[in-house]
């Protein structure tokens, strides 16, 4: 079974399962996360982000991690999975977001990030910890870390 994180469901509202693969990437010690401002709200995110319809889970990070950051990676591993319930603003619906964790390595900068609103931001683990936006990014950050 894969554990829930963070709030539980409301009751009254309806959720949309919404799959997704995000990466903790490492170069020279340092994480890559990625800044993001939606709805006039900035925060620091793992890189990645939803799984479009017929697209597999790996495919879909590189696609994700590269127009959040503009950074390439390698993937060494799958870390885990939760699932989380939220309210997705920018979507404008609840969502039930199955979330895979993926362990690797960022690779070059290609450019900047295509995705509007989105910053590659660079950090020491520990910083990285201390300021991810969600509880689940840092307990996946810190088992992440432990395995690489």
């Amino acid at each position: 079974m894969i554990p829930r994180l963070g709030t539980p469901p409301r009751p009254d509202a309806t959720y949309r399962l919404r799959p997704g693969a995000y990466a903790v990437l490492l170069h020279r010690g340092r994480v890559l996360l990625t800044e993001q401002t939606l709805s006039g709200r900035t925060e620091l995110q793992l890189p990645g982000g939803g799984i479009d319809p017929g697209e597999a889970p790996l495919p879909a990070l590189h696609r994700e991690v590269f127009e959040e950051t503009g950074h390439r990676c390698a993937i060494l591993r799958r870390v885990g999975a939760y699932r989380r319930f939220t309210w997705m603003p920018e979507y404008g619906f609840h969502a039930e977001k199955l979330c895979t964790i993926y362990a690797g390595l960022a690779g070059p900068r290609l450019g900047p990030p295509s995705e509007p609103g989105h910053r590659a931001i660079w950090l020491a683990p520990d910083k990285a910890g201390a300021r991810l936006a969600n509880a689940c990014d840092r307990a996946y950050l810190s088992r992440a870390l432990r395995l690489l």
